[in-house]
């Protein structure tokens, strides 16, 4: 067994198994609970620790295992192609922004492919990502829609959310919360959505988001569920999109 330390208060433990022939190790960080911290927060950093999205997203330079799930959503439906115009509510830390930058060529590192336009907004500030413009911006506010499409320059190609309401401890409450968070975004959606525009947005199982189905089945030509890969099989989570804005 070899020990290394994580933090002042924290001793973390690699465990090793042979797993192939060629003498390939399995390693698993083990955390120990630190005295004064809950076991649950051991249990979230031991699995953030073991996470083989959050080891690929620190590899590949990308601000959080969330990318992964735009990734995947968008590897399935299209929708962020080149030349299209983004704008990606809570969009801090700014892993979904990184993402859309490349796939919608806001760089022009595509030569001879249209260059799109990625737009983030939140309510703090998130560090610069090239190719992206974030803003400070509660997309409630009244005059929020107006201002999004001055700085695009038009109305929006995507609208996509990976916010979550802040955890209350309780299921069903939570529940709640995020579904009215997302009704809210997409009807920011409806006001910002170029005809034949897309809706992507976060949502938690729990039986309250037949009314938000129903919404946006009466806006767009195609709604369906998905659950990517990369959100963790123990989470509710799950991911509405909607395709084909009717304006």
């Amino acid at each position: 067994m070899a020990y290394w330390k994580t933090g002042r208060s924290e001793m973390v433990k690699k465990k090793s198994g042979n797993t192939s022939g060629r003498g390939a190790r399995d390693l698993r960080v083990k955390v120990k609970t630190a005295r004064g911290r809950k076991l649950s927060s051991t249990l979230w950093l031991e699995r953030q620790l073991n996470d083989p999205y959050v080891k690929r997203a620190k590899a590949e330079g990308y601000r959080g295992r969330a990318a992964y799930k735009i990734l995947e959503i968008d590897d399935k439906f299209r929708f962020l192609v080149p030349g299209a115009r983004v704008v990606d509510l809570g969009c801090a830390p700014g892993g979904w922004l990184q993402v859309a930058v490349k796939r919608v060529n806001a760089l022009g590192e595509k030569k001879g492919k249209a260059v799109g336009t990625v737009l983030g907004v939140d309510l703090q500030e998130v560090e610069p990502v090239a190719g992206a413009e974030a803003h400070v911006l509660d997309f409630m506010s009244d005059d929020a829609d107006q201002k999004v499409k001055e700085w695009l320059g038009g109305k929006a190609d995507v609208v996509m959310s990976d916010m979550a309401a802040a955890s209350s401890g309780h299921k069903q409450t939570d529940h709640l919360r995020i579904i009215a968070l997302c009704e809210t975004a997409a009807y920011f959606a409806f006001d910002v959505l170029e005809e034949g525009g897309t809706f992507v947005a976060k949502v938690l199982a729990g039986g309250a988001e037949g009314d938000l189905q129903k919404l946006l089945k009466q806006k767009f030509e195609k709604v369906v569920n998905v659950k990517p890969g990369a959100s963790r099989s123990d989470s509710s989570e799950k991911f509405v999109v909607a395709t084909g804005f009717r304006g």
